[in-house]
């Protein structure tokens, strides 16, 4: 368990640098986005390439990339109005 979450931190971490949005994330914030995406990534994608803790890390990535701007332009358009 402690190693999922160590994994869905390092995960949601990437995805953050990704979209440019790793600064307003916090830990907490990345091993959500970590885990919830690769859920996402692996059930959109499937289950292939490298895998640490169960999960399939390019779709992971992948799917925490999409979270994380389903979630910025959700939480953006909010702070600008």
């Amino acid at each position: 368990m402690i190693w999922s979450l160590i994994v869905g931190a390092i995960i949601g971490a990437i995805a953050g640098a990704i979209t440019n949005e790793g600064e307003s994330m916090g830990w907490i914030s990345n091993i959500i986005a970590g885990l919830v995406g690769s859920a996402i990534g692996q059930g959109l994608l499937g289950h292939w390439g490298p895998s640490l803790a169960g999960m399939a890390i390019i779709p992971s990535i992948i799917g925490a990339v999409i979270l994380v701007l389903i979630i910025s332009m959700i939480f953006g358009s909010q702070v600008k109005r």
